[in-house]
């Protein structure tokens, strides 16, 4: 993809703040003027365009019809390739395996954002997705103030995560650590699962520890990203 329809405004605002280098061109309703017009003088000054048009240009242009009155045209969010001697540190790291739907990524990337997670390494290959026009959409914003990592080999990963994190993987295995009994002592990379089929055998054996989120025993589990929130919640507490 050479570039990104990044709809709304908080996610626009978002993608001028923190890459406004990569912020190409930008398109609006009428009823968005206001809003748009320090983010139009911005792009004077860079001597790029923006332009105020109707909404069904605007459709066009989003790929969709729920943009939010604004669309910004930029350069393509690619993830970094993970340097496993150095991989990037903090209090909690978000590693996801096999999360394929876009939207779900994106409100992970709104979870993560709002609990103040520095980074998100992504499993990379087929079913997995990355940084898209939809993912933009649901993260309101979220995806620009993550810190984003991609890698191929995500057992590998961990296994080089384990000097600097408590790697540990989501699960319904009942057998799996209650939440509330995880140590805190160090800092957590947290490995969650594709929607459908959880952790991949290899990612969970190469986790240190399996946690899980007791319910009610009514539905199975929460939507990955519903499961995402509750857990940032009780870790960044």
């Amino acid at each position: 993809m050479d570039t990104h329809a990044i709809c709304g405004l908080n996610a626009v605002s978002a993608a001028f703040a923190r890459r406004p280098d990569a912020v190409l061109r930008l398109f609006y309703l009428p009823a968005q003027k206001v809003a748009a017009g320090l983010l139009c003088a911005v792009l004077a000054t860079a001597r790029k365009p923006y332009r105020m048009v109707e909404a069904e240009e605007l459709a066009k242009i989003a790929g969709t019809p729920h943009h939010g009155g604004i669309v910004a045209v930029t350069k393509p969010l690619v993830p970094a390739i993970l340097d496993m001697a150095d991989p990037p540190r903090g209090k909690l790291l978000l590693v996801l395996d096999g999360i394929g739907n876009p939207h779900n990524l994106g409100a992970i990337a709104r979870s993560a954002a709002f609990f103040g997670v520095p980074a998100m390494l992504i499993g990379e290959g087929p079913g997995n997705a990355m940084p898209s026009d939809a993912a933009f959409r649901t993260a309101e914003g979220g995806l620009e103030h993550l810190a984003l990592f991609r890698t191929r080999d995500l057992p590998r990963a961990l296994l080089a995560l384990t000097p600097h994190y408590r790697t540990v993987a989501t699960t319904l295995d009942r057998s799996a650590l209650p939440l509330a009994d995880l140590p805190r002592d160090r800092p957590i990379a947290l490995v969650l699962g594709n929607e459908e089929t959880g952790l991949s055998p290899a990612v969970v054996a190469a986790c240190r520890r399996q946690v899980r989120i007791a319910g009610s025993g009514r539905v199975q589990s929460l939507n990955v990203a519903q499961a995402t929130a509750v857990l940032l919640h009780a870790l960044s507490g």
